[in-house]
Protein backbone atom coordinates (compact mmCIF):
# COMPACT_ATOMS: atom_id res chain seq x y z
CA UNK A 1 0.00 0.00 0.00
CA UNK A 2 1.01 3.64 -0.38
CA UNK A 3 3.23 5.24 2.23
CA UNK A 4 1.58 8.66 1.87
CA UNK A 5 -1.93 10.06 1.71
CA UNK A 6 -3.04 11.88 -1.42
CA UNK A 7 -2.98 15.17 0.48
CA UNK A 8 0.63 14.47 1.51
CA UNK A 9 1.50 13.86 -2.14
CA UNK A 10 -0.21 16.97 -3.48
CA UNK A 11 1.35 19.19 -0.81
CA UNK A 12 4.79 17.75 -1.55
CA UNK A 13 4.28 18.29 -5.29
CA UNK A 14 3.72 21.98 -4.63
CA UNK A 15 6.73 22.15 -2.34
CA UNK A 16 9.06 20.27 -4.70
CA UNK A 17 7.85 22.17 -7.76
CA UNK A 18 9.20 19.72 -10.32
CA UNK A 19 8.13 16.10 -10.67
CA UNK A 20 10.74 14.10 -12.62
CA UNK A 21 9.13 11.77 -15.17
CA UNK A 22 11.27 8.78 -16.17
CA UNK A 23 11.40 5.23 -17.49
CA UNK A 24 14.32 2.96 -18.32
CA UNK A 25 14.42 -0.82 -18.75
CA UNK A 26 17.55 -1.08 -16.59
CA UNK A 27 16.74 -1.19 -12.87
CA UNK A 28 20.17 0.02 -11.78
CA UNK A 29 19.85 3.09 -13.98
CA UNK A 30 16.39 3.77 -12.55
CA UNK A 31 17.76 3.58 -9.02
CA UNK A 32 20.58 5.95 -9.91
CA UNK A 33 18.23 8.50 -11.49
CA UNK A 34 15.89 8.41 -8.50
CA UNK A 35 18.84 8.96 -6.14
CA UNK A 36 20.25 11.86 -8.16
CA UNK A 37 16.86 13.56 -8.39
CA UNK A 38 16.33 13.13 -4.66
CA UNK A 39 19.79 14.56 -3.93
CA UNK A 40 18.85 17.61 -6.00
CA UNK A 41 15.76 18.18 -3.86
CA UNK A 42 13.03 16.58 -5.97
CA UNK A 43 11.02 14.53 -3.50
CA UNK A 44 8.19 13.36 -5.79
CA UNK A 45 9.07 11.05 -8.70
CA UNK A 46 6.89 9.63 -11.49
CA UNK A 47 7.99 6.34 -13.04
CA UNK A 48 6.15 5.78 -16.31
CA UNK A 49 4.37 2.58 -17.22
CA UNK A 50 5.61 2.61 -20.81
CA UNK A 51 8.26 -0.02 -21.42
CA UNK A 52 8.30 -3.78 -21.40
CA UNK A 53 8.22 -5.24 -17.88
CA UNK A 54 7.75 -1.78 -16.39
CA UNK A 55 5.72 -3.39 -13.61
CA UNK A 56 8.63 -5.59 -12.53
CA UNK A 57 11.03 -2.65 -12.51
CA UNK A 58 8.59 -0.54 -10.51
CA UNK A 59 8.16 -3.24 -7.90
CA UNK A 60 11.92 -3.39 -7.33
CA UNK A 61 12.24 0.39 -7.47
CA UNK A 62 9.64 1.06 -4.83
CA UNK A 63 11.31 -1.40 -2.47
CA UNK A 64 14.58 0.47 -3.01
CA UNK A 65 12.90 3.82 -2.33
CA UNK A 66 11.25 2.57 0.86
CA UNK A 67 14.62 1.34 2.14
CA UNK A 68 16.72 4.36 1.17
CA UNK A 69 14.51 7.48 1.10
CA UNK A 70 11.77 7.56 3.70
CA UNK A 71 10.30 10.86 2.49
CA UNK A 72 10.46 10.22 -1.27
CA UNK A 73 7.07 9.76 -2.93
CA UNK A 74 7.12 7.38 -5.90
CA UNK A 75 4.15 7.19 -8.24
CA UNK A 76 3.28 5.51 -11.50
CA UNK A 77 2.49 7.37 -14.71
CA UNK A 78 1.07 6.60 -18.16
CA UNK A 79 -1.73 4.51 -16.65
CA UNK A 80 -4.71 4.23 -18.98
CA UNK A 81 -7.13 1.80 -17.31
CA UNK A 82 -8.52 0.98 -13.89
CA UNK A 83 -7.06 -2.52 -13.65
CA UNK A 84 -3.52 -1.25 -14.22
CA UNK A 85 -4.07 1.46 -11.61
CA UNK A 86 -5.28 -1.19 -9.14
CA UNK A 87 -2.22 -3.34 -9.82
CA UNK A 88 0.25 -0.55 -9.14
CA UNK A 89 -1.65 0.59 -6.06
CA UNK A 90 -1.39 -2.99 -4.84
CA UNK A 91 2.40 -2.96 -5.05
CA UNK A 92 2.74 0.39 -3.32
CA UNK A 93 2.42 3.31 -5.74
CA UNK A 94 2.01 6.55 -3.81
CA UNK A 95 0.03 8.18 -6.63
CA UNK A 96 -1.26 7.43 -10.13
CA UNK A 97 -0.87 9.71 -13.16
CA UNK A 98 -2.83 9.20 -16.36
CA UNK A 99 -2.82 10.93 -19.76
CA UNK A 100 -6.61 10.50 -19.90
CA UNK A 101 -9.73 11.09 -17.81
CA UNK A 102 -11.33 7.84 -16.64
CA UNK A 103 -14.18 7.58 -14.15
CA UNK A 104 -13.35 3.93 -13.46
CA UNK A 105 -9.77 4.84 -12.60
CA UNK A 106 -11.06 7.58 -10.34
CA UNK A 107 -13.15 5.05 -8.40
CA UNK A 108 -10.20 2.70 -7.91
CA UNK A 109 -7.90 5.45 -6.65
CA UNK A 110 -10.48 7.28 -4.55
CA UNK A 111 -11.57 4.08 -2.82
CA UNK A 112 -8.08 3.78 -1.28
CA UNK A 113 -7.45 7.54 -1.04
CA UNK A 114 -4.61 7.33 -3.55
CA UNK A 115 -3.54 10.50 -5.32
CA UNK A 116 -5.02 10.43 -8.83
CA UNK A 117 -3.83 12.90 -11.47
CA UNK A 118 -5.81 12.59 -14.70
CA UNK A 119 -4.89 14.15 -18.02
CA UNK A 120 -7.24 16.82 -19.35
CA UNK A 121 -7.24 19.18 -22.32
CA UNK A 122 -10.41 21.26 -21.90
CA UNK A 123 -12.20 23.17 -19.18
CA UNK A 124 -15.05 20.67 -19.30
CA UNK A 125 -12.68 17.73 -18.75
CA UNK A 126 -11.06 19.58 -15.86
CA UNK A 127 -14.44 20.26 -14.29
CA UNK A 128 -15.46 16.62 -14.68
CA UNK A 129 -12.14 15.43 -13.20
CA UNK A 130 -12.58 17.63 -10.16
CA UNK A 131 -16.13 16.38 -9.68
CA UNK A 132 -14.62 12.86 -9.64
CA UNK A 133 -12.26 13.84 -6.84
CA UNK A 134 -9.07 14.88 -8.64
CA UNK A 135 -7.06 17.37 -6.59
CA UNK A 136 -4.39 18.01 -9.24
CA UNK A 137 -5.01 18.01 -12.99
CA UNK A 138 -2.39 17.05 -15.57
CA UNK A 139 -2.48 18.93 -18.87
CA UNK A 140 -0.77 16.93 -21.58
CA UNK A 141 0.81 17.57 -23.96
CA UNK A 142 0.96 20.96 -22.33
CA UNK A 143 2.11 22.98 -25.33
CA UNK A 144 -0.48 21.44 -27.63
CA UNK A 145 -3.36 22.57 -25.44
CA UNK A 146 -2.08 26.13 -25.21
CA UNK A 147 0.91 26.26 -22.86
CA UNK A 148 1.09 28.78 -20.00
CA UNK A 149 -1.68 30.89 -21.55
CA UNK A 150 -4.03 27.91 -21.29
CA UNK A 151 -3.26 27.70 -17.56
CA UNK A 152 -4.03 31.42 -17.15
CA UNK A 153 -7.25 31.02 -19.07
CA UNK A 154 -8.32 28.08 -16.88
CA UNK A 155 -7.40 29.84 -13.63
CA UNK A 156 -9.73 32.71 -14.57
CA UNK A 157 -13.04 30.89 -14.12
CA UNK A 158 -11.48 28.07 -12.05
CA UNK A 159 -9.04 29.79 -9.64
CA UNK A 160 -9.14 26.77 -7.32
CA UNK A 161 -7.79 24.35 -9.94
CA UNK A 162 -4.33 22.87 -9.34
CA UNK A 163 -2.55 22.15 -12.61
CA UNK A 164 0.54 20.10 -13.46
CA UNK A 165 1.65 20.57 -17.09
CA UNK A 166 3.71 17.77 -18.62
CA UNK A 167 5.18 17.55 -22.10
CA UNK A 168 6.89 20.70 -23.36
CA UNK A 169 8.13 22.06 -20.03
CA UNK A 170 11.85 22.83 -20.13
CA UNK A 171 14.41 23.68 -17.46
CA UNK A 172 15.37 27.19 -18.61
CA UNK A 173 14.51 29.93 -16.13
CA UNK A 174 12.31 31.80 -18.61
CA UNK A 175 10.29 28.67 -19.38
CA UNK A 176 9.86 27.73 -15.74
CA UNK A 177 8.89 31.30 -14.91
CA UNK A 178 6.21 31.36 -17.62
CA UNK A 179 4.53 28.28 -16.13
CA UNK A 180 4.73 29.26 -12.47
CA UNK A 181 3.72 32.83 -13.20
CA UNK A 182 0.66 31.37 -14.94
CA UNK A 183 -0.25 29.64 -11.67
CA UNK A 184 0.71 25.97 -11.97
CA UNK A 185 0.78 23.73 -8.90
CA UNK A 186 3.97 22.04 -10.14
CA UNK A 187 5.42 20.83 -13.45
CA UNK A 188 6.29 17.37 -14.74
CA UNK A 189 9.51 17.12 -16.77
CA UNK A 190 10.92 14.08 -18.53
CA UNK A 191 13.83 14.10 -20.99
CA UNK A 192 14.41 17.83 -20.59
CA UNK A 193 15.25 17.19 -16.94
CA UNK A 194 16.99 13.86 -17.46
CA UNK A 195 18.66 14.09 -20.90
CA UNK A 196 19.52 10.80 -22.54
CA UNK A 197 23.12 11.88 -23.07
CA UNK A 198 23.59 12.37 -19.32
CA UNK A 199 21.99 9.18 -18.04
CA UNK A 200 25.31 7.35 -17.78
CA UNK A 201 27.32 10.37 -16.64
CA UNK A 202 26.44 10.55 -12.96
CA UNK A 203 28.53 13.60 -12.01
CA UNK A 204 27.34 15.70 -14.93
CA UNK A 205 23.71 14.79 -14.39
CA UNK A 206 23.92 15.52 -10.66
CA UNK A 207 25.40 18.95 -11.34
CA UNK A 208 22.71 19.64 -13.91
CA UNK A 209 19.86 18.61 -11.61
CA UNK A 210 21.21 20.75 -8.79
CA UNK A 211 21.45 23.70 -11.17
CA UNK A 212 17.85 23.18 -12.28
CA UNK A 213 16.76 23.07 -8.64
CA UNK A 214 18.53 26.37 -8.01
CA UNK A 215 16.89 27.92 -11.06
CA UNK A 216 13.48 26.79 -9.84
CA UNK A 217 14.03 28.35 -6.41
CA UNK A 218 15.07 31.64 -8.02
CA UNK A 219 12.06 31.60 -10.30
CA UNK A 220 9.63 30.99 -7.47
CA UNK A 221 11.23 33.58 -5.23
CA UNK A 222 10.67 36.21 -7.93
CA UNK A 223 6.95 35.59 -8.25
Amino acid sequence: MANFTRIDVFNEMRKSGIVPVFYHPNLMICKRIVRLCYNAGFTVFEFTNRGEQANLIFKELIEYVREEFEDLMLGIGSVVDASTAAYYIGIGADFVVSPILSSEMAKVCNRQKIGWIPGCGTLTEISNAESMGAEVIKIFPSLSVGGPQFVKDIKGPFPWTSIMPTGGVTTEKDNLYSWFEAGVHCVGIGSNLIPNEMINDENTLQEYLIEVSKNLKQVRSNL
